[in-house]
């Protein structure tokens, strides 16, 4: 085939987003808005969740979910090692001391093992990844949970409602995964969700938070609490300041500023509205990308099972026998062949920020092997039949050079 440029993971934009965002311009109300609530409630329909928060960032849900516990700066909170900087962040943002965990042998998922021996008194919340789109094992997390609940020492009233260690569950890349029939946002106790630019649904920037209901605190009580801690703890947000005669407000908390707004929940109901196609569509990709890879003796992240359905966000593949060195030139001979590939994840203890807390990734072998030779090829629902095959034929090319 004739060589091709194929980005690695641009937007999928369609006239219908752009007339949406249009309209949300001409109607003159641009902010946190009528958009944003519509958005809020499609979602909690699409999830099944009790209700859904649309906010700035998915690392922004990450933090008011942890902030929703009442963290205090002895409190250590459990996240894997292989994973991006945001799932550990929001903890330190929070003014918590992050506890890093390593990968199964083999698996990009934590030891659980590993995880439920780290849970003492001050352990109040474990930060599963559904990386690449697939749910985790979360009955073996709550399982975990309950064995060490005896070490539970609660502070504040969401945690003395939970009576143990919470579940804030990372589903930046699960929107629409499922495992035994229920949905990514319905396993944890809290959950955020991403809609960034290079996420399956887009808001061009944009994420939420959702949660399981909480005996003795209502849903409303909750959903209060996230508007409050987005936008500057005002008792009211802009929509109901426009209603005449309610422009007065008190400011509760000098909290944050993390809302979303209506052109960008504008182009999140566009989005919603075609994401089974755009699904279907990767799903297509990735049936094609299982049978090269078979083909070739490649190993590739299982999409399909018996009792899950992925997400389908990531392409990953590992190559056997590479090395870090290898495994960058491969990505090297695809760029010159025109294909962009990436890496998810360089795992946390290797970058500076957390060498700096002293964070040694010697201590993390399997996240560290399984980051040597891994590739994430370009998936995303604007792909061509023939872009397909050109980034399989390339494929097929570089590693047959590089792997004889």
């Amino acid at each position: 085939m004739e060589k091709r440029n194929i980005p690695f993971s641009p937007p999928d934009i369609s006239e219908r987003e752009i007339n949406e965002v249009s309209e949300a311009l001409r109607s003159g109300w641009i902010t946190t808005g009528p958009r944003v609530k519509k958005l809020e409630k499609q979602l909690t329909q699409y999830i099944g969740s009790p209700a859904f928060v649309c906010l700035n960032s998915a690392t922004a849900a990450e933090e008011l979910n942890l902030r929703i516990l009442e963290l205090q700066p002895e409190d250590e909170v459990l996240v894997p090692a292989y994973t991006y900087t945001a799932s550990a962040s929001a903890v330190i943002h929070c003014g918590a001391r992050v506890r890093f965990i390593d990968c199964q042998q083999d698996s990009r998922e934590m030891d659980y093992d590993q995880m439920e021996a780290a849970i003492n008194e001050h352990t109040k919340a474990i930060v599963p990844v559904d990386l690449g789109g697939i749910i985790c094992d979360y009955d073996r997390i709550f399982a975990a949970i309950e064995r060490k609940k005896d070490c539970f020492r609660p502070y504040g009233r969401v945690q003395s409602a939970l009576n143990r260690v919470a579940v804030v569950a990372d589903c930046a890349h699960s929107l629409g995964a499922s495992r035994n029939g229920v949905s990514a946002g319905r396993f944890g106790d809290f959950s955020s969700f991403s809609f960034h630019a290079v996420k399956n649904l887009t808001t061009a920037e944009g994420g939420g938070s959702c949660w399981k209901s909480i005996e003795g605190i209502s849903d409303d009580e909750l959903y209060h609490l996230y508007q409050l801690y987005s936008l500057h703890g005002q008792s009211k947000d802009a929509l109901a300041k426009s209603r005449a005669d309610s422009w007065e407000y008190d400011i509760v908390g000098p909290w944050y500023k993390c809302n979303m707004t209506d052109v960008a929940a504008a182009m999140g109901l566009a989005q919603l509205e075609r994401y089974p196609q755009m699904q279907q569509r990767r799903k297509q990709i990735v049936q094609a990308y299982d049978g090269k890879c078979r083909e070739l003796g490649i190993e590739y992240m299982n999409h399909f099972g018996a009792d899950f359905t992925s997400s389908l966000h990531l392409y990953l593949i590992r190559l056997a026998g590479f090395d870090h060195q290898k495994r960058c030139e491969f990505i090297s001979r695809m760029a010159d062949e025109g294909v962009a590939c990436n890496v998810h994840y360089k795992p946390l203890p290797m970058m500076t920020a957390y060498r700096n807390l002293g964070w040694d990734i010697a201590d993390f072998p399997n996240a560290f092997h399984i980051y040597e030779n891994t590739v994430s090829l370009p998936l995303y629902s604007k792909l061509s039949d023939e872009d397909v095959q050109y980034v399989l034929q390339s494929l097929e090319k570089v590693y047959g050079q590089m792997s004889r």
